[in-house]
């Protein structure tokens, strides 16, 4: 199923959602202008579980070297399919649940769901020493964030059949409960095999979901 659009308007213009899918152009075409010097930018920024035990144990006073690639991850992508997907979900879900924290709530909510959907993903394949870049985690907060706030709302998708590409409204619980219990099965999966081969971080997107939902409550407006 490929989304479109949602039928939830927003009331606010969705400014730090459109200024993190700016940082985030703006590293993917520095990874274009790098050509092969990316995959060095993506060892020194990507998050690597064993690097990041190594210093916990080796080096504890290195706290920025061992966190900050956690954050730094969040504006890297694989390639044009990952970086236009993950944009295009959070451009979707993003105004809506912007609009529910506010700006400056939504920054720290967004964060901070990156954040330990990072730690899911280090924590699960503490061996690997593969390079974990992309804003799926974060996204996967506001995705997470955005199955409560608005239960009732419906996501306009394509669905890709043999020469047909129907569109239609799907519940948006049903879309986003789809896609979680996708990521579950995947990621029962990738836990079974070799943490060295690369690949989707499902864990990572499990994790950012899980936080997402429960930081924003947190985060969100009380209304009176």
């Amino acid at each position: 199923m490929i989304p479109l659009k949602d039928t939830i308007p927003s009331y606010t213009f969705p400014y730090v959602t459109v200024l993190i899918i700016l940082m985030n152009s703006g590293v993917f075409i520095l990874q274009i202008l790098l050509g092969g010097g990316a995959e060095e930018l993506i060892r020194l920024f990507g998050v690597i579980p064993a690097k990041y035990f190594w210093l916990a144990d080796q080096r504890p006073d290195l706290l920025f070297d061992r966190f900050f690639p956690l954050a730094s991850s969040m504006f890297l992508h694989g390639g044009w399919l990952h970086f236009l997907g993950n944009m295009w979900y959070l451009w979707i879900f993003g105004d809506n649940v912007e609009d529910e924290l506010g700006h400056f709530r939504f920054i720290l909510f967004y964060l901070l769901s990156g954040l330990l959907a990072g730690l899911a993903h280090v924590y699960l394949h503490p061996d690997s020493m593969i390079p974990t870049i992309g804003a799926s985690g974060a996204i996967a907060g506001v995705m997470g964030a955005y199955i409560w706030m608005f239960p009732k709302s419906r996501v306009i998708t394509i669905v890709p059949m043999i020469l047909l590409f129907p569109i239609i409204e799907v519940p948006a619980v049903f879309f986003l409960g789809f896609w979680f219990f996708l990521q579950v099965f995947q990621g029962t999966l990738a836990l079974a095999s070799d943490p060295n081969t690369g690949g989707v971080a499902w864990w990572a997107h499990l994790g950012g979901f899980m936080a997402g939902a429960l930081l924003g409550f947190i985060f969100r407006k009380r209304k009176y």
